[in-house]
């Protein structure tokens, strides 16, 4: 007989918050994706510079972003597959740092240091929490 691993109630609440922080991601990259970022307070500089990335830094945004929504989603649902899905949104965040701060030169407006480290902190510390959780037995 199995032992039945009792959830934690702070998964669910790193669970719903990861996922609403990440939500706001896709909202990002949907907006982008569709060109719908003319009501977003961004400069028309900033609009040119994120409707211009190349396709594989692109594939990054989308890997970083959808993997982390992903893992949030699969965070509740207690799936192991959460710990990939968060590596896959790390591999996307690395690729996106590297195109924006080394490979190009960022509208003025956009060289802000809040969000950047907002969303790395967020990713690995889900990355960190999703593997503990695997660990202790609670992800299946």
């Amino acid at each position: 007989m199995t032992e039945t691993v009792r959830t934690p109630w702070h998964l669910w609440l790193v669970g719903v918050v990861t996922l609403l922080f990440n939500a706001v991601g896709i909202w990002s990259y949907l907006s982008t994706q569709a060109g719908n970022l003319d009501g977003l307070g961004m400069s028309t500089e900033a609009i040119d510079y994120v409707t211009s990335f190349p396709a594989w830094a692109d594939s990054l945004w989308a890997l970083g972003v959808w993997g982390a929504f992903s893992g949030s989603v699969l965070l509740l649902f207690r799936s192991r597959w959460a710990v990939t899905a968060f590596l896959t949104a790390i591999i996307g965040l690395v690729g996106t740092t590297i195109y924006q701060r080394v490979l190009t030169d960022l509208p003025a407006d956009m060289h802000g240091i809040i969000l950047p480290l907002a969303i790395w902190a967020t990713t690995l510390f889900s990355t960190w929490y999703t593997i503990s959780m695997r660990r202790k037995g609670v992800l299946r």
